[in-house]
C-alpha cells in the first residue's frame, strides 16, 4: 500500500454514509473550493450558523498548509480532505459532530517546539555541530527548512487558536489535521 492510500485509509476509518471525500492537486486555487464544499456540508448536517465562518477559516488554513507542504515536498501527490458528520456519543441515533480531516503525505510535517534539539537543523548539521562542540540548536539551519517550519508552525498556531476540537498527527506516511464542531439537534 502506498503512503497516499495509507493516509486515505487512516482518514476513511471513521467515514459514514454522509462523508464527502475531496482529493485535489496541491494548487492554492483548490483551497477555495475545499472551503466552499466544507461550509455547504457543515450547513447541511446541522452545524450552527455562527460556527460556519470558523469552519471556513479552519478548513482554508488546514488546506493551505497541506498545499504548501505538498508543493515543496511532493507536488505530484493530491491533498485529501474528508468531511463527515459522525456520532461520537455512541448512541447510534444521530450525528453529533461535524469532522473535517485534511491529510497530507509529508512525513514529519508537525514540528516540535523550536527549542527542541535538532528541530529545524539541516540534515547532517546536527552531527557536525556536535563534532565541533556546539549545541545542535546552534547548528546552521537550512533556509528552506526554516521557512517550512515557520509556515507549518504559523498554520498550526492559527488552527490551535481557532478550533477547540483539534487533533494533529504526523507519521512516516504523512500527517493529518482533524477538526470537529458540534451539530445542533433538529
Amino acid at each position: 500500500m502506498d503512503a497516499q492510500s495509507s493516509a486515505v485509509g487512516t482518514v476513511a476509518k471513521t467515514e459514514s454514509a454522509t462523508a464527502v471525500l475531496l482529493r485535489f492537486t496541491p494548487q492554492p486555487e483548490h483551497v477555495r473550493t475545499a472551503r466552499l464544499v466544507a461550509v455547504a456540508h457543515a450547513r447541511r448536517v446541522g452545524v450552527e450558523a455562527g460556527l460556519l465562518d470558523e469552519v471556513r477559516l479552519a478548513v482554508g488554513e488546514a488546506c493551505s498548509r497541506a498545499v504548501g507542504l505538498h508543493q515543496r515536498h511532493c507536488p505530484g501527490e493530491p491533498v485529501v480532505v474528508v468531511l463527515d458528520a459522525i456520532d461520537e456519543s455512541g448512541s447510534g441515533l444521530v450525528a453529533d459532530r461535524f469532522v473535517v480531516t485534511v491529510a497530507d503525505k509529508v512525513s514529519g510535517a508537525v514540528p516540535a517546539p523550536r527549542a527542541g534539539v535538532g528541530v529545524g537543523v539541516a540534515e547532517g548539521a546536527e552531527d557536525e555541530a556536535a563534532a565541533e562542540g556546539e549545541p545542535a540548536a546552534q547548528a546552521e539551519i537550512a533556509e528552506d527548512d526554516d521557512e517550512d517550519l515557520d509556515d507549518a508552525e504559523m498554520g498550526l498556531a492559527v488552527l490551535t487558536g481557532l478550533v477547540d476540537d483539534l487533533d494533529i498527527t504526523s507519521g512516516p506516511d504523512g500527517g493529518s489535521v482533524r477538526m470537529g464542531w458540534p451539530v445542533k439537534d433538529f
